[in-house]
């Protein structure tokens, strides 16, 4: 039988419900929008940057004696970045400790890097044979993407972006951390990079194509991109997509999850559809050759069974998701979806995946190109 309406959604919203007789009894109804989108971060999207009429630096390079608490603040129990409100995932220590456990997961399906990374990181630079090679990962995270590139490339120089500071005590001598909100624009920043990475950002991005025109922009000739994105959908065990919707809480309870969260990022201004967009997005700027596209699936939960390498990876999979869905309560309860529909919703899903009922996989999508040698280089905004 369904909850009193009263207890699932928010009394500070306006809701509006379908007819008694629409609704399913073992689902709970969630009624219309919870509350009206954000237009994403305030910026005119029509415009190539926030940055064009007055171009400047990232909002801060970080030092062993910045103070930084001005870059977060607290909502529903986590700390949150204080620059961006498009981002609406946890900045602290434990969101950071499900990232770095969630790159060596990744890793290990993915590989470390590109299959072209070491060739244009061992190469000359074409444009100044003898020049150290830079790399800059877009919204960084827990830093351990850079880490790896500042360790595997010592010679390389290497720049970690993202909304919060890095842990600096944990950083290689040639990595800096800088405090920015990619939204704004990366002018700063053209044709000074031989690699550009980024991984997962698409939620905190409110104009993904516009991101890779600049990142494209970015790279020097000869250089790498390097994106990584998931849709927030899961698949099921053939891998087709799990079509559902925010209309009523029910199972199949991953799934829906995933809805909801998927809801509340288009809400906020992310981009939900970077991912399927990725590789039309990269060859649409005309900067790159020999783009390559790549699938990679991993399982939400320890399911497969009989398959060793898997059943490893949805185990470190299902712990990362239990994670995840904690980070998730700030979007979720942000968005104006009440602790009654978050908690159920958490619960179900949590209980579902390690029954392994839910037999789902996660869908990476992996874009790379090398920099064209006849486009001419970007001028950079100093």
């Amino acid at each position: 039988m369904s909850a009193p309406l009263s207890l699932i959604l928010n009394p500070d919203v306006e809701h509006t419900f379908p007819p008694a007789d629409d609704a399913d009894e073992d689902c709970m109804s969630v009624g219309s929008e919870p509350m009206s989108p954000s237009s994403s971060n305030g910026h005119d999207m029509d415009t190539d940057s926030v940055r064009a009429q007055s171009p400047c630096l990232s909002l801060y390079s970080v030092t062993s004696s910045m103070v930084a608490e001005a870059a977060y603040k607290q909502e529903f129990g986590r700390a949150l970045n204080n620059h961006s409100e498009v981002y609406r995932l946890p900045a602290d220590e434990p969101e950071l400790n499900r990232l770095r456990k969630q790159h060596t997961i990744l890793t290990k399906v993915t590989g470390k890097y590109s299959p072209l990374m070491a060739e244009v990181m061992l190469e000359p630079d074409f444009e100044e044979p003898g020049r150290q090679k830079k790399v800059v990962d877009l919204g960084c995270g827990s830093g351990s993407w850079s880490f790896d590139v500042a360790r595997d490339f010592p010679d390389s120089e290497n720049i970690a972006i993202d909304l919060v500071p890095m842990q600096i005590g944990t950083m290689p001598p040639n990595c800096t951390s800088e405090v920015d909100d990619i939204n704004l624009g990366m002018e700063h920043y053209y044709n000074h990079f031989n690699v550009a990475h980024t991984r997962l950002v698409a939620s905190g991005v409110a104009d993904y194509r516009k991101l890779i025109k600049q990142m494209s922009r970015m790279v020097r000739a000869g250089g790498l991109i390097d994106v990584t994105e998931w849709d927030f959908n899961a698949y099921d065990e053939w891998f087709q997509r799990i079509e559902v919707d925010t209309k009523v809480v029910c199972a199949p309870w991953w799934p829906k999850w995933l809805a909801f969260a998927k809801e509340s990022i288009n809400a906020f201004g992310g981009d939900i559809n970077a991912a399927t967009d990725l590789y039309d997005t990269v060859v649409e700027t005309r900067n790159f050759e020999q783009v390559s596209y790549r699938d990679s699936w991993l399982p939400s939960s320890p399911w497969k069974e009989g398959d060793a390498f898997n059943i490893g990876i949805g185990q470190g999979m299902l712990e990362d998701i239990t994670d995840f869905m904690d980070s998730g309560r700030p979007l979720l309860l942000g968005r104006g979806y009440s602790e009654e529909v978050v908690d159920t919703l958490q619960v179900n899903a949590l209980e579902e995946l390690k029954a392994n009922r839910s037999r789902t996989w996660i869908r990476l999508q992996s874009v790379d190109g090398i920099k064209r040698k006849d486009v001419p280089p970007a001028r950079a905004f100093k």
